[in-house]
């Protein structure tokens, strides 16, 4: 089997995001040459999304709807934890910037453990959030069940004053 083949199975079958790091170790290659094999399954057509903790393939069912917050730095993590502790899962985050259009960030976060994860990272790169470059505004596509579920999570996030109207 081809080492994209094999890449590809890895990928799919993982239960967590896979990092170009471990691939290229288990594979005995350099992390630029999975990048590289990563692109070409893309342009292949397969849905293999970066998320910040490594490749995922976006095969995911539910029911999907952007929604609209604004707050700042410090709250980032509140707001994240109010949308997965209500059951959604967060698809990415969206900027609107004057200069580039449309920036979207990779989240796949669905949990309290990916939030802190998330967090962790942020705080440790020391980089800018998204939002930072929209005075805090920016949506997130939320992955959620049903309706109520979705009621719910923007009820939580107008109760925290983070939803933008």
């Amino acid at each position: 089997m081809e080492r994209k083949e094999q890449v590809l199975n890895d990928i799919s079958e993982a239960t967590k995001p896979i990092s170009a790091k471990s691939l290229a170790t288990k594979y005995g290659v350099s992390r630029q040459i999975i990048v590289g094999d990563v692109a070409l399954l893309r342009a292949a057509g397969y849905n293999i999304m970066a998320t910040p903790r490594g490749y995922i393939l976006d095969d995911e069912g539910g029911l999907r709807k952007k929604i609209a917050v604004k707050h700042d730095r410090e709250a980032i993590e509140e707001e994240l934890n109010i949308i997965v502790d209500q059951g959604g899962r967060i698809e990415d985050v969206i900027v609107e910037h004057p200069v580039y259009g449309e920036i979207k960030g990779n989240l796949h976060i669905s949990s309290r453990y990916d939030v802190k994860k998330f967090m962790e990272k942020l705080n440790s790169s020391h980089a800018a959030p998204l939002s930072e470059l929209t005075d805090g505004i920016h949506l997130h596509t939320i992955v959620y069940e049903d309706q109520d579920m979705i009621e719910r999570i923007e009820r939580e996030l107008e109760r925290a004053g983070y939803l933008y109207r």
